[in-house]
Protein backbone atom coordinates (compact mmCIF):
# COMPACT_ATOMS: atom_id res chain seq x y z
CA UNK A 1 0.00 0.00 0.00
CA UNK A 2 1.02 3.83 -0.57
CA UNK A 3 1.65 5.72 1.51
CA UNK A 4 -0.97 8.29 0.98
CA UNK A 5 -3.89 6.14 -0.36
CA UNK A 6 -7.44 7.56 -1.99
CA UNK A 7 -9.72 4.74 -2.48
CA UNK A 8 -12.88 4.64 -4.73
CA UNK A 9 -13.19 8.57 -3.26
CA UNK A 10 -16.99 9.68 -4.35
CA UNK A 11 -18.19 13.12 -3.01
CA UNK A 12 -22.04 14.33 -2.81
CA UNK A 13 -23.76 17.05 -1.90
CA UNK A 14 -27.58 16.92 -0.78
CA UNK A 15 -29.44 19.96 -2.26
CA UNK A 16 -33.06 21.14 -2.51
CA UNK A 17 -33.16 20.15 -7.09
CA UNK A 18 -31.39 16.65 -5.71
CA UNK A 19 -27.82 15.08 -4.88
CA UNK A 20 -25.01 16.63 -6.52
CA UNK A 21 -22.62 14.14 -7.19
CA UNK A 22 -19.01 16.41 -7.37
CA UNK A 23 -16.53 13.31 -7.50
CA UNK A 24 -17.04 9.91 -8.45
CA UNK A 25 -14.33 7.00 -8.08
CA UNK A 26 -11.11 8.55 -7.74
CA UNK A 27 -8.35 6.69 -7.07
CA UNK A 28 -4.35 7.85 -6.19
CA UNK A 29 -1.57 6.27 -4.40
CA UNK A 30 0.82 8.79 -3.53
CA UNK A 31 4.74 7.69 -2.17
CA UNK A 32 6.42 9.28 0.47
CA UNK A 33 8.41 12.09 -0.48
CA UNK A 34 5.98 12.80 -3.32
CA UNK A 35 4.95 16.33 -4.58
CA UNK A 36 2.09 15.65 -6.50
CA UNK A 37 0.10 18.53 -8.37
CA UNK A 38 -4.08 18.17 -9.35
CA UNK A 39 -4.92 20.40 -12.07
CA UNK A 40 -8.11 20.99 -14.04
CA UNK A 41 -10.68 23.34 -14.92
CA UNK A 42 -13.07 25.72 -11.87
CA UNK A 43 -15.42 22.87 -11.04
CA UNK A 44 -13.82 19.71 -11.68
CA UNK A 45 -12.99 19.23 -7.75
CA UNK A 46 -9.91 19.26 -6.98
CA UNK A 47 -10.28 21.48 -3.65
CA UNK A 48 -13.00 18.87 -2.76
CA UNK A 49 -9.91 15.86 -2.82
CA UNK A 50 -7.76 18.04 -0.84
CA UNK A 51 -10.26 18.61 1.91
CA UNK A 52 -11.09 15.06 1.87
CA UNK A 53 -7.29 14.17 2.48
CA UNK A 54 -7.02 17.06 5.46
CA UNK A 55 -10.25 15.61 6.81
CA UNK A 56 -12.36 19.16 6.61
CA UNK A 57 -14.54 16.96 3.95
CA UNK A 58 -16.29 13.76 5.05
CA UNK A 59 -16.19 11.04 1.66
CA UNK A 60 -19.65 9.91 0.64
CA UNK A 61 -17.74 6.58 -0.57
CA UNK A 62 -14.03 5.18 -0.39
CA UNK A 63 -11.81 6.21 2.35
CA UNK A 64 -8.12 7.67 2.41
CA UNK A 65 -5.23 6.05 3.86
CA UNK A 66 -2.07 7.41 5.41
CA UNK A 67 0.68 5.55 6.83
CA UNK A 68 -1.42 2.63 7.22
CA UNK A 69 -4.24 4.44 8.95
CA UNK A 70 -7.85 6.16 8.08
CA UNK A 71 -8.13 9.65 7.89
CA UNK A 72 -11.25 10.61 10.07
CA UNK A 73 -10.85 13.90 10.79
CA UNK A 74 -8.13 16.71 10.93
CA UNK A 75 -4.82 15.94 12.52
CA UNK A 76 -1.44 17.69 13.34
CA UNK A 77 -0.09 14.98 10.70
CA UNK A 78 -1.91 17.22 7.80
CA UNK A 79 -0.97 20.61 7.40
CA UNK A 80 -2.68 23.06 5.01
CA UNK A 81 -1.87 25.98 3.45
CA UNK A 82 -4.69 27.91 2.14
CA UNK A 83 -4.99 30.85 -0.85
CA UNK A 84 -6.20 33.43 1.45
CA UNK A 85 -3.69 32.68 4.30
CA UNK A 86 -6.00 32.16 7.56
CA UNK A 87 -3.84 33.85 9.85
CA UNK A 88 -5.00 35.26 13.18
CA UNK A 89 -5.39 39.10 12.60
CA UNK A 90 -5.32 39.73 16.47
CA UNK A 91 -1.52 37.68 16.57
CA UNK A 92 1.87 38.65 15.32
CA UNK A 93 3.77 36.90 12.65
CA UNK A 94 5.63 35.49 15.59
CA UNK A 95 2.63 34.42 17.30
CA UNK A 96 0.59 33.01 14.59
CA UNK A 97 3.20 30.60 14.41
CA UNK A 98 4.26 29.60 18.15
CA UNK A 99 0.24 29.28 18.73
CA UNK A 100 0.03 26.51 16.24
CA UNK A 101 3.55 25.05 17.21
CA UNK A 102 2.48 25.48 21.09
CA UNK A 103 -1.00 23.28 20.62
CA UNK A 104 0.75 20.90 18.95
CA UNK A 105 3.80 20.13 21.19
CA UNK A 106 2.57 20.94 24.57
CA UNK A 107 5.11 18.54 25.97
CA UNK A 108 7.95 20.63 24.80
CA UNK A 109 9.81 23.27 26.77
CA UNK A 110 8.81 26.82 26.16
CA UNK A 111 12.39 27.26 24.60
CA UNK A 112 12.29 24.56 22.20
CA UNK A 113 9.15 25.50 20.96
CA UNK A 114 10.57 29.10 20.74
CA UNK A 115 13.95 27.52 18.61
CA UNK A 116 10.93 26.10 16.51
CA UNK A 117 9.27 29.20 15.71
CA UNK A 118 12.89 30.69 14.82
CA UNK A 119 13.87 28.38 12.40
CA UNK A 120 11.20 28.78 9.92
CA UNK A 121 10.61 32.26 9.91
CA UNK A 122 14.46 32.32 9.74
CA UNK A 123 13.66 29.99 6.72
CA UNK A 124 10.98 32.14 5.12
CA UNK A 125 12.39 35.72 5.40
CA UNK A 126 10.02 36.83 8.12
CA UNK A 127 12.19 36.97 10.86
CA UNK A 128 12.90 40.58 11.27
CA UNK A 129 8.68 41.47 10.59
CA UNK A 130 8.18 38.78 13.66
CA UNK A 131 6.40 41.51 15.56
CA UNK A 132 4.09 42.45 12.89
CA UNK A 133 0.52 41.93 12.86
CA UNK A 134 -0.92 40.68 9.73
CA UNK A 135 -2.69 44.16 8.18
CA UNK A 136 1.00 45.20 8.39
CA UNK A 137 2.78 43.17 5.96
CA UNK A 138 1.78 42.41 2.00
CA UNK A 139 0.41 39.29 0.60
CA UNK A 140 3.69 37.74 0.17
CA UNK A 141 4.77 37.72 3.62
CA UNK A 142 1.46 36.89 4.95
CA UNK A 143 1.84 33.37 2.62
CA UNK A 144 5.36 33.04 3.78
CA UNK A 145 4.05 33.33 7.50
CA UNK A 146 1.54 30.62 6.48
CA UNK A 147 3.44 27.79 5.09
CA UNK A 148 6.11 28.48 8.02
CA UNK A 149 3.07 27.53 10.46
CA UNK A 150 2.31 24.61 8.22
CA UNK A 151 6.09 23.55 8.35
CA UNK A 152 6.66 23.89 11.76
CA UNK A 153 4.86 21.44 12.95
CA UNK A 154 6.05 18.76 10.94
CA UNK A 155 3.15 16.95 9.02
CA UNK A 156 3.61 14.21 7.20
CA UNK A 157 1.95 15.74 4.92
CA UNK A 158 1.39 19.42 3.36
CA UNK A 159 -1.68 19.93 1.56
CA UNK A 160 -1.36 23.67 -0.89
CA UNK A 161 -4.52 25.08 -2.25
CA UNK A 162 -3.87 27.59 -5.05
CA UNK A 163 -1.46 28.86 -2.51
CA UNK A 164 0.39 31.60 -4.80
CA UNK A 165 -2.88 32.26 -6.55
CA UNK A 166 -3.93 35.69 -5.32
CA UNK A 167 0.17 36.75 -5.92
CA UNK A 168 1.64 38.89 -8.09
CA UNK A 169 4.28 36.87 -11.18
CA UNK A 170 7.40 37.82 -9.14
CA UNK A 171 6.19 37.43 -5.32
CA UNK A 172 4.51 34.04 -6.65
CA UNK A 173 7.70 32.69 -8.81
CA UNK A 174 10.05 33.83 -5.68
CA UNK A 175 7.52 31.91 -2.87
CA UNK A 176 8.24 28.90 -5.11
CA UNK A 177 11.66 28.72 -4.89
CA UNK A 178 11.23 29.42 -1.15
CA UNK A 179 9.21 26.43 -0.87
CA UNK A 180 11.60 24.06 -2.77
CA UNK A 181 14.22 25.32 -0.82
CA UNK A 182 12.12 25.16 2.33
CA UNK A 183 11.37 21.20 1.71
CA UNK A 184 15.27 20.74 0.78
CA UNK A 185 16.28 22.36 4.25
CA UNK A 186 17.74 20.22 7.01
CA UNK A 187 18.18 20.87 10.74
CA UNK A 188 17.65 19.81 14.40
CA UNK A 189 13.88 21.22 13.97
CA UNK A 190 13.30 19.23 11.06
CA UNK A 191 14.42 15.80 12.67
CA UNK A 192 12.56 16.60 15.64
CA UNK A 193 9.53 17.78 13.76
CA UNK A 194 9.74 14.94 11.85
CA UNK A 195 10.15 16.49 8.81
CA UNK A 196 7.88 17.69 5.64
CA UNK A 197 8.86 15.70 2.39
CA UNK A 198 4.83 14.69 0.95
CA UNK A 199 2.78 17.08 -0.74
CA UNK A 200 -0.11 17.60 -2.59
CA UNK A 201 -1.05 20.62 -4.61
CA UNK A 202 -4.17 22.34 -6.12
CA UNK A 203 -2.99 24.77 -9.15
CA UNK A 204 -4.82 26.05 -12.36
CA UNK A 205 -0.62 27.18 -13.22
CA UNK A 206 0.54 24.40 -15.22
CA UNK A 207 3.98 26.21 -14.82
CA UNK A 208 3.97 26.37 -11.46
CA UNK A 209 2.71 22.34 -11.37
CA UNK A 210 5.60 21.38 -13.67
CA UNK A 211 8.19 23.10 -12.09
CA UNK A 212 7.02 21.60 -8.50
CA UNK A 213 5.68 18.45 -9.11
CA UNK A 214 7.13 14.65 -9.53
CA UNK A 215 3.53 13.96 -11.15
CA UNK A 216 0.70 16.11 -12.20
CA UNK A 217 -2.90 14.56 -11.86
CA UNK A 218 -5.07 16.04 -14.59
CA UNK A 219 -9.26 15.75 -13.21
CA UNK A 220 -11.92 15.72 -15.59
CA UNK A 221 -14.46 18.35 -15.92
CA UNK A 222 -17.39 18.28 -13.36
CA UNK A 223 -19.85 17.31 -12.02
CA UNK A 224 -18.85 13.65 -11.22
CA UNK A 225 -15.20 14.51 -11.56
CA UNK A 226 -12.55 11.60 -11.36
CA UNK A 227 -8.78 11.48 -12.89
CA UNK A 228 -8.61 12.05 -16.65
CA UNK A 229 -4.99 11.13 -16.19
CA UNK A 230 -1.32 11.65 -14.07
CA UNK A 231 1.73 12.78 -15.92
CA UNK A 232 5.19 12.13 -14.72
CA UNK A 233 7.48 15.39 -14.40
CA UNK A 234 10.79 13.18 -15.01
CA UNK A 235 13.03 16.22 -13.98
CA UNK A 236 15.76 15.43 -11.66
CA UNK A 237 15.70 17.85 -7.87
CA UNK A 238 17.02 20.34 -6.62
CA UNK A 239 15.62 21.90 -9.21
CA UNK A 240 16.72 25.28 -10.46
CA UNK A 241 14.21 27.38 -12.29
CA UNK A 242 16.77 28.93 -15.33
CA UNK A 243 17.69 24.88 -16.14
CA UNK A 244 13.98 23.85 -15.87
CA UNK A 245 12.62 26.39 -18.15
CA UNK A 246 14.79 25.63 -20.78
CA UNK A 247 14.72 21.66 -20.28
CA UNK A 248 13.18 19.46 -23.44
CA UNK A 249 10.93 17.32 -20.80
CA UNK A 250 10.09 20.68 -19.79
CA UNK A 251 8.24 21.74 -22.76
CA UNK A 252 6.98 17.87 -23.43
CA UNK A 253 5.19 18.18 -20.72
CA UNK A 254 3.43 21.35 -20.83
CA UNK A 255 2.47 20.43 -24.44
CA UNK A 256 0.55 17.30 -23.44
CA UNK A 257 -0.88 19.55 -19.89
CA UNK A 258 -2.36 21.68 -23.12
CA UNK A 259 -3.73 19.14 -25.00
CA UNK A 260 -5.37 17.47 -22.04
CA UNK A 261 -7.05 20.75 -20.56
CA UNK A 262 -6.96 22.96 -23.80
CA UNK A 263 -7.58 20.71 -26.51
CA UNK A 264 -3.98 22.28 -28.20
CA UNK A 265 -2.83 19.76 -30.39
CA UNK A 266 0.74 18.28 -29.84
CA UNK A 267 3.79 18.86 -31.59
CA UNK A 268 4.85 15.93 -33.02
Amino acid sequence: MAYLDLQNIGKVYPTKQGDFEVLQNVNLSVERGEFVSLIGHSGCGKSTVLNIVAGLEKTTTGSVILDDKPITGPGPDRGVVFQNYSLLPWLTVWGNVYEVVDAVFPDRSKNEKESIVEHFLTIVGLWKHRHKRPDEISGGMKQRAAIARAFAVGPQVLLLDEPFGALDALTRATLQDELVNLMGSTGEEDEANGGTDTVIMVTHDIDEAIFLSDRIVVMTNGPSATIDTVIDVPLKRPRIRSEVINHPIYHEVKQELLEYLHGVPAVR
